[in-house]
């Protein structure tokens, strides 16, 4: 799990020792951490019209400041949990549309993250595939940035195509990409290479566990996606002589320990076709 993660939920859960609290939208996309807070009295609600305590936090995705204005017009307390790296994702795209750059974010168009980095922009654009790129018009100056769980290749790959479709425009790439997902993803294809068969372990609707599966399978590799231990099935890893293990950075540890005491539980069983490389890879350090 990374920093960000980790501070938000931290921060959540000690607020609502002393006061009601209630977060707008999910605090991280997996389910297990959500379940954790509705379990400590936290309410979660995407509606800021249903809202029913004082205090209400943003999540670790960032929201647009007009949307905190808002909710401080209403009456309520705000509480930031925004990642500093989502911050810091605001601040220079700011700084781009200062600067007479029309603003480009090479994202997910509904994203949460993306939403607030647009919504207090008049005009811009998001791109996530090629097609998307060439629809762009024509301007003097493109300012880019990415979702900062996009894989940095397709960021550089989307920034390319925009200069090789717009050769007389001036467009600056600023690197917006944080380092925990560089570094999951680096180690994901690192780590495919050396498996049969790669578990990553995150939330149904999170972007950047679903990047990592992705990045796994373009390396050829048999590729799982699940939430906890109980969605694994025996037969996945049935005569693989090396499993990789890897997970989203909103995973809590204890899900990704108990997803590998589960695949070494089933590494036992399956001796005859997995002892010789019975190894359970992963990445010390990097979260697996």
């Amino acid at each position: 799990m990374c920093f960000g993660v980790r501070d938000a939920i931290a921060l959540a859960l000690e607020t609502a020792q002393s006061q009601p609290l209630t977060i707008l939208g999910d605090l991280v996309h997996n389910e297990t951490v959500l379940a954790h807070l509705r379990a400590a009295d936290i309410a979660l609600e995407r509606d800021p019209e249903r809202i029913r305590t004082h205090t209400v936090m943003i999540t670790a995705h960032g929201a647009a400041d007009r949307q905190v204005d808002a909710l401080r017009q209403r009456g309520h307390a705000v509480l930031e949990a925004t990642c500093p790296l989502v911050h810091a994702a605001h601040r220079v795209l700011q700084d781009l549309v200062r600067s007479g750059y029309h603003p480009v974010v090479i994202g997910l168009r509904d994203h949460v993250e993306v939403r607030g980095l647009t919504g207090d922009l008049q005009e811009f654009d998001v791109v996530i595939t090629a097609g998307e790129v060439e629809q762009l018009r024509e301007r003097p100056r493109f300012g880019v940035v990415a979702q900062t769980t996009q894989p940095i290749q397709r960021v550089w790959l989307l920034a390319d195509l925009i200069r090789q479709r717009f050769p007389e425009s001036e467009v600056r790439v600023i690197d917006t990409v944080c380092r925990p997902t560089k570094l999951r993803q680096w180690s994901a294809e690192n780590l495919s290479g050396r498996c049969d068969v790669v578990i990553v372990v995150g939330g149904a609707h999170s972007n950047n566990t679903r990047e990592l599966a992705e990045t796994c399978r373009h390396q050829g590799t048999r590729v799982h996606q699940v939430q906890n231990a109980n969605e694994i099935r025996p037969d996945w890893i049935r005569g693989a002589q090396t499993v990789g293990l890897t997970a989203g950075t909103s995973t809590p540890d204890a899900v990704i320990e108990a997803v590998e005491r589960r695949l070494r539980e089933l590494a036992g069983n399956e001796k005859p076709a997995f002892e010789p490389a019975a190894a359970l890879a992963s990445e010390p350090g990097l979260g697996r």
